[in-house]
């Protein structure tokens, strides 16, 4: 895996407890917490849970055996460097367990929302220039219009958002993909985010993927100093997607009643990467619905969430927004919010010549020889019935289905015009009416 991260300032590890950015009491509640559930023992697992350095956990400890809620149990652990083991004290397990009453949140100690603001500042999206190569290297597996490309790499350098729109199965999805593998660095995603003494989980595994990391041992932990703040994943800049199950709720903060923590909207899971929402239109709630939801978010660069309370609060909003519809944007949108959306790209239907062109290239990947008579009835029988109307993701289909007839006849992978014709059948479904 490239580990190399481009132009992003590692958020700075805290030295001091002070540091740390939070209120000493929500800190020393959620180390108890920790020391409880996880049962751990010694300072140097502490700091691993935790995601902080062995000092300031050992400030923890002090703190916390100052207040009689740890103790020392006099046991020195031969194979961990003579580290001192501790343990609660009957006050601290009962400390913990009224802490947990109110937060199940234990673990990665979180970042401060200010922090948390300055570290997205550092690695915005907007701060990518995105070049030509880029974007041809990660679509090279797609024949694109020249043209297209010269509307899409702007549109992905400025950061901002992107309708795309056009018939379907012409490569919109790929296209959005596409312009995710395009982006290529790595960015610091937080574990969770604290705001007004309420943890808000934003690091997802399903949304982000970790860089590989480099498991800490005692010999290193020493070197910690050099290393970035712990508290933070070092990941790909995350893409997320959503299709016609988006709901707008899906946008707001989730609030787990059992545990009393939240977990960080979609919207806020992709900061600093790509929010992809394809089948536009789709969804129960109407597209303007949609779109009037992400006015402020766009215009302003920061988005509105709210806790349980109803307190509102802002976070940034640092993405890329891409949608992706098969309806003229006239049908599903008014002038105010066409306006909002900063770049519009039809995605259309191949030519002849580029469909041809597509056509050798699926052939020749799937290993089916090209036949000039087959491709003449391609032309001048089949397409005709459907008005001569071209789609990039029909020769793979065509292909597709002749590779499945030969492997089911037992026969050399080839293409005839009766293979065509039985391709063809499956592509289209016989206008008819079932009686039922």
């Amino acid at each position: 895996m490239n580990m190399q991260v481009t132009n992003v300032i590692a958020p700075t590890l805290p030295r001091t407890l002070a540091e740390v950015g939070i209120n000493t009491v929500m800190m020393r509640d959620i180390f108890l917490k920790t020391m409880f559930r996880m049962n751990l023992d010694r300072a140097t697992e502490l700091s691993r849970a935790l995601c902080l350095p062995v000092p300031i956990v050992q400030e923890l400890i002090d703190l916390a055996r100052s207040q009689r809620l740890v103790e020392a149990t006099g046991t020195l652990h031969a194979n961990s460097g003579n580290e001192m083991g501790f343990q609660l004290t009957d006050t601290g397990k009962a400390r913990a367990l009224d802490a947990l009453g109110q937060s199940e949140y234990y673990g990665a100690m979180p970042v401060p929302l200010e922090v948390y603001r300055e570290q997205v500042k550092k690695q915005s999206i907007r701060n990518i220039q995105m070049t030509r190569q880029q974007l041809i290297g990660a679509m090279g597996h797609l024949i694109l219009p020249e043209a297209l490309l010269d509307h899409l790499g702007p549109a992905v350098s400025a950061g901002r958002s992107v309708l795309m729109y056009g018939p379907p199965g012409n490569g919109k999805s790929s296209i959005a993909n596409g312009i995710r593998d395009a982006l290529g660095d790595k960015i610091y995603v937080p574990r969770a985010v604290e705001y007004a003494g309420q943890v808000i989980t934003v690091y997802d595994p399903i949304v982000h993927s970790a860089a590989e990391e480099q498991q800490e041992d005692q010999t290193v932990l020493r070197r910690a100093a050099n290393r970035f703040d712990s508290r933070y994943v070092l990941c790909d800049r995350p893409t997320v997607i959503t299709g016609g199950e988006l709901s707008l709720d899906m946008l707001d903060l989730t609030f787990n009643p059992t545990a009393r923590t939240y977990t960080a909207s979609l919207q806020m899971k992709a900061t600093g990467g790509v929010f992809i929402i394809d089948d536009l239109g789709r969804q129960q709630e109407p597209p303007q619905k949609i779109v009037n939801r992400w006015i402020v978010p766009l215009e302003e660069h920061r988005d509105i969430l709210a806790l349980q309370s109803g307190e509102k609060f802002e976070v940034p909003f640092d993405t890329l927004v891409i949608f992706s519809t098969n309806f003229h944007p006239n049908e599903i949108f008014d002038k105010a919010a066409l306006r909002r959306i900063f770049f519009k790209i039809k995605i259309d239907g191949p030519d002849q010549e580029m469909y041809l062109k597509i056509f050798a290239m699926v052939a020749k990947k799937k290993k089916v020889p090209l036949d000039e008579a087959s491709l003449v009835h391609l032309l001048k029988d089949k397409y005709p019935t459907i008005d001569n109307i071209y789609a990039n993701y029909q020769p793979v289909f065509l292909i597709d289905q002749i590779v499945a007839i030969c492997n089911f006849e037992g026969i050399p992978n080839q293409m005839t015009p009766e293979l065509i014709d039985r391709a063809w059948a499956n592509m289209f479904v016989r206008e008819e009416r079932i009686v039922h």
